[in-house]
């Protein structure tokens, strides 16, 4: 077990499991991230996250959640917390790294090289590098609503349920054409064909613009080449969404096909678990690609006052 600043200790599964170890620096709470809980006294606090040392576990949703354990226990009960995993290299070292980037406004190598300075021997897993990266891209707390978290979530779905059978309800934007489903301020895109309301701009996920037609050499026809635009004027043809509850009978069992509006059946876009690419060339997994010439953009707006939307204009995406 080895301080890292005071009340915070990092140390493995026998460190945890020894009552004498933890007693000689008054260790109060315990963290553990590892697939099984120890044994420890009925008086120390104890979080448990079965999280396994591997690049399927979802470590990024916990941070927040182990960031208030430790601040609590060195904080509020002026204690000291043992944060471990099984052999106290890679996950404790993870949820170490966040905590130091949170708490010393930290960016994630300079957090993580002063824990190696404390503990040379910890080496976290690279998707746990990964996913502390994103977690600093979102400043250092989990936002459920950023296009970043969304994008991540779906890659952990793919992974976790390779048949596709049974996807969490939350992996779901509602339908903003469904009855009950309350409005607001955020554009709605329609199927230009029939009008059916399809998904909001929040439902939109963001990507880094890619490198254009120069991702496409490998094809003998290039998007855009024979309009011979430049690489600089190459634009993202569609949208890539989270999925919306419209599309859930087409998703399940199937890792690719096509989105049909679900009133008239015209085509909007495609699907694809293992993920698609962007006219920009940007590589995006999963993809769930609406092309923008199938749909148009209605902006809204909410009146104070008025118990309903009204809409501000309708915007061709062409």
């Amino acid at each position: 077990m080895l301080l890292v600043e005071p009340g915070l200790y990092i140390g493995d599964v026998a460190t945890a499991a020894d009552v004498g170890q933890l007693a000689a620096p008054g260790i109060t709470h315990v963290l553990t991230v590892d697939t099984e809980p120890p044994v420890l006294p009925e008086a120390i606090a104890h979080l448990w996250l079965p999280v396994r040392d591997d690049a399927g576990a979802d470590l990024l949703s916990n941070l927040d959640r182990c960031d208030r354990f430790i601040r609590e226990a060195v904080g509020t009960h002026r204690g000291a917390v043992l944060v471990h995993c099984h052999a106290g290299v890679s996950r404790s070292a993870a949820v170490v790294t966040a905590y130091l980037m949170k708490t010393k406004q930290l960016q994630f190598q300079d957090a993580y090289s002063r824990l190696q300075s404390i503990k040379p021997d910890v080496k976290m897993n690279e998707d746990f590098v990964n996913q502390l990266l994103l977690y600093e891209m979102m400043g250092c707390e989990v936002d459920i609503s950023s296009s970043v978290y969304k994008q991540y979530r779906l890659q952990k779905i793919t992974e976790k349920f390779p048949e596709l059978q049974g996807l969490p309800q939350d992996v779901f934007a509602e339908d903003p054409n469904a009855a009950g489903v309350p409005r607001n301020s955020d554009a709605l895109y329609r199927c230009r064909k029939c009008r059916r309301c399809l998904f909001h701009s929040s439902s939109i996920l963001s990507h880094v613009f890619g490198i254009g037609v120069a991702a496409f050499s490998h094809k003998k026809i290039a998007p855009h080449l024979s309009s011979g635009a430049s690489p600089e004027k190459t634009k993202c043809t569609s949208y890539f969404i989270e999925p919306v509850r419209w599309m859930e009978s087409a998703l399940l069992g199937v890792m690719d096909g096509q989105l049909l509006c679900p009133k008239c059946s015209s085509k909007l876009g495609s699907f694809n678990w293992y993920g698609d690419q962007c006219s920009c060339g940007r590589w995006i997994t999963p993809a769930f690609q609406i092309h923008k010439n199938r749909v148009d953009e209605v902006k809204q707006l909410l009146i104070p006052g008025l118990h309903k939307v009204v809409t501000s204009g309708l915007k061709s995406t062409q």
